[in-house]
């Protein structure tokens, strides 16, 4: 027997009731005839915080963090994903089921897709785009769908080996890109660094141009289905750099400049013509012990790995750099998320922390080496840092670019310490397998009963049993202090007097606009 959407027990499934409210006030565009929406008009561009990398247009290897979605769900989109409302509704796909036994999901596309090409969306496309996945999540993906089946030009369905309860939140969210879906024809054509030269999708906006390390240029889809964007180009500038940010908003040469810290955030606060609105996304940064399962290591003692959580003032970190407007956390897994545990952070305590040190036979402190925060949020890096220098852990800041800094991350090639952070949604089992789970594509160790802790909630099909389990998990890396969590980043974005109508959360646990909802002002 088949299952409704709304009829499922997954606890990211909403209500029929609340499913068809938000689809009837926010999508109205979805049943009406796209050519007879306004046309769209003017630019708007945006200053984002990192480079713009090549392979961010390409969902195959996306990573398991929220910053490329900014670009994947303007040029593509996924039979399910985030949408303005919901965390999870219906986009490429006008229905999907589950069946009773919760081994076949099956998705009906809408009639009428088509890729920015002209080529139609079909089901053969949906098959190839996750079978060629291979980024955050592959690995859990493949191990748990058997097969994925065309049934027919839209219908397509995906037969997992046993029941997991996680599918759609792996399938679904931006815990993985595995759900956005590309042209199996013209991706085979043109081969993948063809592909990401010059993407094609299906999402709101087309591709036009990239400059490498300066922009990106995108341009409204007249065919969208949902609905044609307000605003014709978007134009996204690379700006690593945040007080240029600031000044380029302040100048008006960008219309929202993303990720502001500490004194830029409060002056564009302070200034009437601006607004400042904070995301509530499913962030979480912190400090990674890379080496804490090398004997040889001196992060191998955990006395070290609690001194680090007892030498950081995480409230003043939060009130120094994004207006005391990010939440502090005491586990990797932030609070947005289903399942996570909600717990208070080890105090602030620098004594505790030098006793600690001592304890360890460092009671002169030591030269933990080169410490490395993720690119777009040095400010807080700089904060960590001369907390740990405060006590004795000596580290010296090391800076490096994006994509290198993810790609390094993945490989396991940043060792000591360092401060990575991660904004994708999902729920906190998408969040420890990334992490916490030892075959996690981006975990450095992991240890044997959390492991099979992990295993036994993604079998589990009772929320209330899967809670227990996951809620050991995150007990567990917090009793061997895996990490050092420090906030749920709230990204401070400013906002320019030309925007009407910013979007910024209208999609939940999103950093990023509804870009086909955006409107400029006179629209």
């Amino acid at each position: 027997m088949i299952y409704r959407q709304f009829h499922t027990k997954s606890p990211d499934a909403v209500g029929w009731a609340v499913v068809l409210l938000t689809t009837i006030v926010l999508t109205l565009g979805v049943a009406q005839d796209v050519t007879s929406q306004a046309t769209p008009q003017g630019e708007a561009t945006f200053a984002w915080a990192v480079t713009i990398a090549p392979i961010w247009f390409d969902p195959s290897t996306a990573p398991p963090q929220i910053t490329p979605f900014g670009i994947l769900y303007a040029i593509h989109d996924a039979l399910v994903r985030p949408m303005p409302g919901q965390k999870m509704g219906n986009s490429l796909a006008e229905s999907w089921t589950e069946s009773a036994d919760g081994l076949t999901y099956e998705f009906k596309l809408r009639r009428g897709l088509k890729f920015h090409n002209g080529d139609a969306v079909t089901a053969e496309d949906v098959k190839f785009s996750f079978e060629r996945y291979k980024g955050a999540g592959a690995r859990e993906l493949g191990t748990r769908v058997r097969q994925v089946e065309v049934v027919d030009p839209l219908t397509v369905r995906f037969i997992l080996k046993e029941p997991w309860p996680d599918f759609m939140t792996f399938y679904g969210t931006t815990a993985t890109a595995a759900g956005i879906v590309v042209p199996k024809k013209y991706v085979t054509q043109m081969g993948d660094d063809g592909f990401r030269r010059h993407p094609i999708g299906a999402g709101p906006y087309t591709f036009v141009s990239h400059t490498p390390g300066v922009e990106v240029v995108l341009e409204a889809n007249p065919g969208y289905w949902r609905r044609v964007p307000a605003v014709k180009r978007l134009v996204m500038k690379s700006v690593p750099e945040g007080t240029t940010r600031a000044a380029m908003l302040k100048k008006g040469e960008v219309d929202m400049a993303f990720l502001l810290e500490g004194p830029d955030a409060e002056n564009v606060s302070r200034d009437s013509r601006f607004a400042l609105v904070a995301t509530r996304h499913a962030s979480a940064m912190w400090i990674e012990f890379a080496d804490q399962w090398d004997p040889k290591s001196p992060w191998h003692d955990r006395r070290l790995r609690l001194a680090v959580n007892h030498a950081l003032d995480r409230r003043a970190i939060s009130e120094t750099v994004c207006l005391g407007r990010c939440p502090t956390l005491g586990v990797i897994v932030p609070a947005v998320m289903d399942y996570a545990l909600h717990v208070e952070p080890p105090r602030y305590d620098p004594q505790k922390a030098k006793q600690l040190l001592a304890e360890a036979g460092y009671p002169k402190g030591f030269d933990a080496g080169e410490f490395t925060p993720i690119p777009g949020l040095r400010n807080a890096g700089e904060a960590a840092a001369n907390y740990l220098n405060a006590v004795g852990i000596r580290v010296r800041m090391r800076a490096m670019e994006q994509a290198a800094f993810y790609a390094t991350w993945q490989e396991k090639k940043l060792r000591g310490i360092f401060m990575p952070a991660a904004g994708n949604s999902g729920n906190a089992a998408s969040r420890i397998e990334a992490f916490v789970y030892s075959k996690g594509s981006f975990s450095y160790g992991g240890y044997p009963d959390i492991d099979e802790l992990f295993q036994q909630q993604a079998r589990e099909r009772d929320p209330a049993r899967r809670e227990a389990l996951l809620h050991r998990i995150q007990q567990l890396t917090i009793d061997r202090v895996m990490f050092a969590p420090i906030w749920s980043t709230r990204v401070l974005v400013g906002i320019g007097p030309r925007v009407a109508e910013h979007t910024i959360n209208l999609v939940p646990m999103s950093i990023w606009p509804s870009y086909e909802d955006m409107r400029l002002k006179g629209q």
